[in-house]
């Protein structure tokens, strides 16, 4: 559990390091979800902080990580998001899985997405996850790894 203490050292270290890359940044949101504590961030330059794909959020978060274990002394769940990009990103995911899966109950034909992120595919796993007429399967290997959506056999 994420107690009050380490939140603020969290927003502290967060801050500095945004404050020493002279990156004029606020914290708009900041929640517990579980173990998780997750942190929203604004800025006016958003891409040039999550860069293509999400690759320098994803670097910089886990810089941060590495800082904030340094520093507590224990691995800390977090994650870091600026300007609601992982949010928006987890909404058009789980559209492309419904709306694929909607494509191949309809035709009757697997479909394979683009390779991508493991975090992205969990995202299309899950979103499909209480479907009963597709299932979804991850096929390939290292960047080529990409999730196939099949009919459920229940629905032959």
């Amino acid at each position: 559990m994420i107690l009050r203490e380490q939140q603020e050292i969290i927003k502290n270290i967060v801050k500095d390091f945004f404050d020493k890359a002279t990156i004029a940044m606020e914290v708009k949101e900041e929640r517990i979800e579980g173990e998780f504590f997750r942190l929203n961030i604004e800025t006016e330059s958003p891409q040039l902080l999550i860069g293509e794909n999400g690759q320098t959020l994803s670097e910089i978060q886990y810089l941060l990580r590495l800082i904030l274990r340094k520093r507590i002394g224990s691995d800390i769940f977090f994650d870091l998001d600026i300007n609601g990009y992982k949010k928006k990103k987890a909404s058009y995911l789980e559209e492309l899985a419904n709306t694929t899966a909607n494509e191949v109950a309809l035709t009757r034909q697997d479909k394979e997405l683009s390779p991508m992120p493991s975090q992205d595919r969990r995202i299309i796993h899950l979103a499909l996850s209480n479907r009963t007429d597709v299932i979804t399967e991850s096929l390939g290997e290292g960047l080529e790894r990409r999730v196939v959506i099949k009919l459920s056999p229940s629905s032959y």
